[in-house]
């Protein structure tokens, strides 16, 4: 039972990563703004966490650089495809690429850093049960953070009057206009709280699920988490088990490899992937449910007073 234990560990620890950048992309969504740089801001991202606990030994200092990090480059595109009304796919894919240009400049000298040695976390009492202990009550705080995440973002999405106005500004922006909401000002902060979360999965990869930092470290993950979002249809626990699943996959390699199951190094690695089209695949053959769930604006750009 314990490797079945250690792999629920390590698939929940795996999917942390893709939830909070899929809760931050999901964010953007609900406000009507495609960001496909999220591969991009995490890697900035990861870099300033990982400069941020060399330099000071503080855990949270980085998952706050992360943070600044990410909301920065967010507020950037996000003035860009809000006000100068650029194309959001373009601007998103431009973004990405200064990101791992940018990430792979300045990690240049911290390649081979290292970070101070991390405490090892476990919830007293609980952690000593057999097998639900391995599992479940052994992880980082930020594990159980995201599960919170999820929880203030379906009561704030669906239990408060913010979060009615945030999804109006996503399904009809002329109607949030017309009644007299700044659309692009919560467009913007919808952004940049999204690029903030993005931040906060970057430095998590570099401080905690790969305690380094090399170039490319984000490996296709702000892809993947993009694709979480249509995979939940835009639902927030559906993005949480959505990240889990993916995460077992990723998980599944090694420990398929790990117990000598003799499968191709390379057909493993591209496992979480291929599993991403799949899911798009399967999806897509319902467009109705999709149309359903997906705010009416999404990836449209608004002209006050059209």
């Amino acid at each position: 039972m314990e490797p079945i234990a250690l792999l629920i560990a390590a698939s929940l620890n795996a999917g942390t990563v893709l939830a909070i950048a899929a809760l931050g992309l999901l964010i953007n969504e609900k406000a009507g703004i495609v960001n496909l740089g999220a591969e991009g801001m995490m890697l900035c991202s990861a870099l300033a966490g990982f400069a941020a606990v060399v330099h000071t030994g503080s855990g949270l200092a980085g998952f706050v650089a992360g943070m600044a990090a990410g909301a920065i480059l967010a507020a950037v595109f996000g003035v860009l495809v809000i006000w100068l009304n650029t194309n959001q796919y373009a601007t998103g894919l431009a973004l990405s690429l200064f990101g791992g240009g940018l990430s792979a400049f300045a990690g240049a000298r911290y390649v081979k850093a290292s970070l101070p040695e991390q405490p090892s976390f476990a919830i007293p009492i609980l952690s000593d049960i057999p097998f639900l202990g391995s599992a479940f009550f052994r992880h980082h705080p930020m594990v159980y953070v995201c599960i919170f995440l999820v929880l203030g973002l379906i009561w704030f999405l669906y239990r408060t009057r913010a979060g009615l106005v945030l999804r109006s500004v996503g399904e009809s922006p002329e109607s949030a206009h017309a009644l007299g909401y700044p659309v692009r000002r919560i467009r913007l902060l919808a952004v940049v709280v999204g690029g903030a979360l993005c931040g906060l999965s970057g430095a998590y990869v570099s401080t905690v699920y790969t305690p380094l930092w090399v170039e490319g470290m984000i490996a296709g993950k702000g892809w993947i988490a993009l694709a979480l979002t249509t995979f939940a249809t835009w639902r927030p626990a559906r993005v949480l088990l959505g990240a889990y699943l993916f995460g077992g996959v990723t998980m599944l390699q090694f420990h398929l490899q790990a117990i000598g199951v003799n499968v191709a190094s390379q057909f493993l690695t591209m496992m979480p992937y291929l599993a991403t089209i799949v899911v798009l695949v399967l999806i897509s053959r319902n467009p109705t449910w999709i149309r359903v769930n997906m705010p009416s604006s999404i990836g449209k750009p608004f002209y006050p007073g059209s």
